[in-house]
């Protein structure tokens, strides 16, 4: 899922026939380009009271990238866990001005997961795996990062949305506690139902997310013999218990009624949910606000609802 439009963006492959090779090579010039400095009339400038730096996380089997934002605030600090959307195409580079203005002014760490990119080898539930496991590598080894393991926080965007919603899930069966969960412009249904909803007829080709993109999602994301539900927050059977949600949805958006449709699963449960809607908005908007105005309002929501989850 393309999650930004930006200057001299390569052409798009035939989502229906792309190759291995295609896909490589489309993601990689299109990820140059999302990481760019040019890019950023679109993407957005950093905010100045945040450094930004990569560092890798030892996890099992591997080692992953992580993209940290940090304060000049001194002492231990809450964190926040960040995912970036794209599913089989992004990079935690993409969401600078977003991450760095959080980290500056909640104050906190704010860690962004470059996660395994989807492709015919890596499916859904690697990047599910990637999310889960670096909140799980922070918080057990907080003091090292600076970090209060009570005042934790998932926050993703897109795919990176649905990727937080499966680790807050897992973060209660765990017992690993959480203040919040943020999740913007969610894809929260990787099942046949997909297609379904009011949102997908309505806005099916749109800039910066079609159905044949989502169609190709889904193939990645769902290997032959997986389970879909598994892998879908909207048919997680139990939702008491979990961390307080915002949910915010731009409403020009093929899979707005995703997050329609989780807060109020969410709500029913018992699990406080607000629900912020952007009528103005597409998808990936937060990813854009050179071009997407509601970006700013929607940035200031999220960091209303951390400041007050994220609290002593």
């Amino acid at each position: 899922m393309n999650d930004i439009t930006a200057p001299r963006r390569p052409a798009e492959p035939d989502w229906s026939t792309v190759t291995a090779a295609e896909l490589s090579a489309f993601r990689d010039a299109e990820n140059r380009v999302r990481a760019s400095t040019a890019a950023r009339v679109i993407t957005g400038e950093p905010d100045p009271g945040a450094t930004i730096s990569w560092q890798q996380v030892a996890l099992p089997g591997r080692e992953l990238p992580v993209r940290v934002y940090r304060p000049s605030a001194a002492g231990v600090l809450p964190l926040v866990i960040h995912v970036h959307g794209g599913g089989f195409v992004g990079t935690a580079a993409q969401s600078d001005w977003v991450n760095s203005h959080l980290a500056a002014h909640l104050p906190a760490v704010v860690v962004s997961v470059e996660h395994r990119l989807l492709d015919w080898g890596t499916p859904l539930s690697a990047a599910a795996d990637d999310g889960w496991d670096v909140l799980r590598h922070l918080v057990e080894h907080a003091g090292t990062w600076g970090v209060d393991p009570a005042r934790v926080a998932v926050f993703g965007e897109s795919c990176g949305g649905l990727i937080s919603a499966l680790a807050a899930v897992r973060a209660r069966r765990a017992g690993l506690g959480l203040r919040a969960q943020v999740l913007v412009n969610p894809a929260l249904d990787v099942t046949s139902t997909a297609w379904t909803y009011d949102s997908t007829t309505r806005y099916a080709d749109t800039p910066t997310l079609s159905v044949p993109q989502l169609r190709f999602f889904q193939r990645l994301a769902v290997p032959e013999g997986a389970d879909a539900r598994a892998l879908s927050p909207l048919y997680a059977g139990d939702l008491t218990g979990l961390a307080p949600a915002l949910v915010v949805v731009p409403v020009r958006d093929p899979i707005a009624d995703h997050g329609r449709r989780y807060a109020e699963r969410l709500q029913a449960a018992g699990t406080p949910a607000r629900l912020g809607e952007y009528p103005e908005a597409g998808h990936a908007f937060l990813s854009m606000p050179g071009t997407a105005p509601q970006a700013t309002p929607a940035r200031a929501e999220i960091l209303a609802f951390l400041s007050e989850s994220l609290g002593e």
